[in-house]
């Protein structure tokens, strides 16, 4: 089993696919880190040798920012939206669509579920 930046890859995926299981990183990320790496992207994760998976582990950690320091920095980055009071800041503080998405009938998923009102009769 190759453990690569704190995540378990699956065993039966091709190691192209299995890298983007690492926070941060997609099919064109990982097919430039196999790339640069030299290794061939449709070997099964199960099949590397422990030198492949050294060396893709040091291109990732001397060349990429992925998993916690990721993490935290896009955290920080909203954090700072909302510190500065900007209107992006704002909308996160909100628990709103931050990217001019309509909210009269949508964004159930950013907004939560209904709320419904319940009226009383007079």
């Amino acid at each position: 089993m190759a453990r690569i930046a704190g995540v378990d890859l699956p065993k039966k995926k091709k190691i192209g696919i299995a890298l983007t299981y690492i926070y941060g990183i997609g099919r064109v990320t990982a097919l430039k880190i196999l790339d640069s790496s030299g290794v061939d992207w449709t070997k099964k994760t199960e099949t590397l040798t422990a030198d492949e998976v050294n060396i893709i582990r040091n291109e990732l950690e001397n060349n990429y920012k992925v998993e916690g320091d990721l993490r935290r920095d896009v955290s920080a980055d909203i954090k700072r939206l909302m510190d500065i009071g900007c209107y992006r800041g704002f909308r996160h503080r909100r628990s709103m669509p931050v990217r001019g998405q309509r909210t009269h009938t949508n964004a159930r998923v950013r907004k939560g579920p209904k709320k419904t009102t319940i009226k009383k009769k007079k």
